[in-house]
């Protein structure tokens, strides 16, 4: 059974080319995260296809944001399809409205804390509130699951802190902005490399570029999982 503790993003134009991209990787990877890059190219045809065709699970990365009402309705028609992860702006109202659209299914809702591409500066060019971006992030976090979020999205450089909120427990931490030892860290700025961010507590890690622009996919993709603490950190396989 592949190690669902990475899951590998496709950020690839179409349909077509994410398939031919997980099939290069084969058994390797189990675990796969669509997002809004792909929804116009058959994100979702191809979500359903790994999941229903190949045994894969999903983690679709919609980021949702609007009033209750449509983020409600948004979720129930996504939750149709027995996907695995969906993503879901923190905002407690957000995250509300997305937990009563799927209820009954067993889609979990993630949380989005802050972006891993931003920096305070960037807090600061939207009018976000002062403070370190380490505590508004560790904050986020806290009302997002206190709301009910099944999980929540942060860099790696929050995990710790995170995990040790009372309202985490039982509760998924998913990072992206992981990047292998010596990769390129591209548009992330609050990074980590898989090994750390597993031990500091994450369940998943999500990786995209250091694996699809390499030569060898698939080999990209094992360097990763070899990296890994040899066993899960005390916590089931969720």
């Amino acid at each position: 059974m592949p190690d669902d503790r990475l899951i590998a993003a496709i950020d690839l134009p179409n349909a077509l080319e994410g398939l031919a991209f997980a099939e290069r990787l084969g058994d390797a990877v189990g675990f796969y995260k669509i997002g809004l890059g792909m929804l116009t190219g058959g994100g979702l045809a191809l979500a359903n296809e790994l999941k229903d065709e190949h045994g894969k699970r999903i983690f679709l990365d919609m980021k949702l944001f609007d009033i209750p009402a449509t983020v409600e309705a948004a979720v129930r028609g996504l939750a149709q399809f027995d996907l695995d992860f969906l993503t879901v702006h923190g905002d407690p109202h957000v995250v509300r409205a997305a937990k009563e659209g799927a209820s009954g299914k067993p889609m979990k809702i993630l949380g989005v804390t802050v972006l891993t591409s931003l920096d305070r500066a960037d807090l600061d060019a939207g009018m976000i509130v002062p403070g370190d971006i380490h505590e508004i992030t560790v904050e986020r976090a806290r009302r997002a699951l206190e709301a009910g979020a099944d999980g929540v999205i942060a860099s790696p450089q929050e995990v710790v802190e995170i995990r040790a909120l009372p309202e985490a427990k039982g509760r998924l931490i998913v990072t992206p902005g992981v990047r292998p030892e010596g990769a390129e860290i591209g548009d992330q700025k609050r990074v980590a490399t898989p090994h750390s961010a597993i031990a500091a507590g994450a369940d998943h890690i999500v990786v995209g570029r250091p694996i699809w622009r390499a030569p060898d996919p698939r080999a990209a993709a094992q360097a990763i999982l070899d990296e890994l603490p040899r066993a899960p950190v005390n916590r089931p396989r969720h």
